[in-house]
């Protein structure tokens, strides 16, 4: 048998193959106990009520449809092109303007908006730090070189007391003034930039005398920030024994000025370093006046933080005030980078 064949005739028993018993099937569909019939008078009567109510659906699903699509996404607001626009055309008017408290009031609004509208909700604990955080960066050019000139010379200013914003209450704690208010406030803007600063002037050390590698990076930066931490719970077991409060972020704040003196420390280095050969000399030179100064810094803040009466069973406060401000000449000497200084 061919292989025609076979598919012509499996084509004509699949077709034709009896064709009575295809008639009669036809006949039952059509007639088979007037089901068929019915079936079809029963489409005729529910399809005007099942179009009705779709009908009815649609103009009830589209009205809500179109005000979800006239309604804004919020998450969308930081990529929708006029704000990109308006972001641009602020950046570009402010950037020949010398009023830095204007641009921190735009900066401000649209930090805000962002903690409010956009995806600081979607991380879960995101939002509750960047709340913390802020008034801890909310500084200006202003204060930021005023307070790099109170940390470096600190012998020349006598007035340390913060300013108040609202006073302490029966039933509300004691508010402050921002920093980019109360050059007094402490901030974490200049701290974190002058840890920052360091480690990458400690990468150039390394780098001026051939051991420079990726690992630097890393090693500096967990050395400075593990001394710091143990610093500042050192420092909140002695406010604890006293019995008097104190914010960590302020302890963090106050004990992080020192990378800037440690900054200028490592930058003199290297530059007569390079230049005289006299790296360590003028390392250490500067050394001795920026340790001195952070610690008279640290002394005047303390002195001004920790209320004047305490625990009577803790330990005295001009020896706590003392502790503190002499610790700075210690950590300062064990974060320091000098091995490969000329």
């Amino acid at each position: 048998m061919s292989t025609g064949g076979f598919y012509e005739g499996g084509y004509s028993g699949y077709s034709g193959g009896g064709s009575a018993g295809g008639n009669a099937g036809y006949n039952n569909y059509n007639n088979g106990g007037g089901g068929g019939n019915y079936s079809q008078q029963q489409q005729h009567q529910h399809y005007p009520q099942q179009q009705q109510n779709y009908s009815h659906q649609q103009q009830v699903q589209y009205p809500q449809q179109q005000q979800q699509q006239q309604q804004p996404d919020p998450t969308l607001n930081f990529w929708n092109p006029s704000t990109a626009m308006a972001m641009s055309t602020a950046a570009a008017a402010f950037s020949n303007s010398s009023d830095s408290r204007v641009m921190f009031g735009v900066a401000e609004s649209m930090g805000k908006q962002f903690l409010e509208t956009s995806w600081a909700k979607a991380v879960p604990g995101l939002e509750r730090s960047m709340l913390a955080l802020r008034p801890y960066f909310a500084v200006d050019n202003g204060y930021v070189k005023s307070k790099m000139g109170r940390v470096l010379f600190p012998f020349v200013y006598k007035d340390w007391a913060r300013q108040e914003k609202d006073p302490a209450g029966p039933d509300s704690p004691q508010t402050f003034a921002l920093p980019i208010h109360d050059i007094n406030a402490p901030d974490l803007y200049i701290p974190t930039m002058s840890l920052l600063t360091y480690v990458l002037l400690c990468a150039l050390c390394y780098g001026t005398a051939g051991k420079f590698s990726p690992e630097i990076l890393p090693d500096v930066t967990s050395k400075c920030l593990v001394t710091q931490i143990l610093e500042v719970i050192a420092i909140r077991i002695g406010f604890y024994m006293m019995e008097s409060p104190v914010a960590i972020m302020d302890l963090l704040s106050y004990t992080g000025y020192k990378y800037l003196g440690l900054s200028v420390n490592m930058l003199s280095g290297v530059v007569l370093g390079h230049f005289g050969g006299y790296g360590h000399r003028a390392y250490y030179f500067t050394y001795l006046w920026t340790a001195t100064a952070i610690s008279y810094f640290i002394l005047k803040v303390m002195a001004n933080i920790i209320p004047r009466i305490t625990s009577a069973a803790g330990p005295k406060r001009q020896f706590m005030v003392l502790g503190f401000a002499g610790s700075q000449f210690a950590t300062c000497w064990f974060v320091s980078q000098t091995k490969f200084l000329n």
